[in-house]
């Protein structure tokens, strides 16, 4: 069974910033496409970015320019700096991985209020 394992949410002011981390021991998480993915209360999940295996990457528009997406020099852990967060950011942030996108984590709460 492939374990995602993601930390860092919290709760921010707006403007603030966090850093979501998405891990993994699973040998194949490292060649796969990694994404997040919000989901905020009553409402679908919702794609945030992606990153390739070879670090290209992929953003949505409500995210562009504020969050960036990344993965260390060993592929084994992903990360998604939140810059300039809006209470509309929050929600619970997934990490999703895997052929098919079949793998999820656990979910981190990102809570941006005043």
């Amino acid at each position: 069974q492939v374990q995602l394992v993601e930390s860092g949410g919290g709760l921010v002011r707006p403007g603030g910033s966090l850093t979501l981390s998405c891990t993994s021991s699973e040998p194949m998480f490292v060649s796969w496409l990694v994404s997040w993915r919000r989901q905020a209360p009553g409402d679908q999940r919702e794609w945030v970015a992606s990153i390739t295996s070879g670090g290209y990457t992929n953003y949505g528009d409500n995210w562009k320019g504020r969050f960036t997406i990344s993965r260390d020099n060993a592929g084994s852990t992903v990360y998604l700096h939140m810059n300039n967060l809006k209470p509309e950011d929050s929600g619970v942030y997934y990490c999703n991985t895997g052929p098919n996108n079949v793998y999820w984590g656990q979910g981190t709460q990102v809570t941006v209020s005043s």
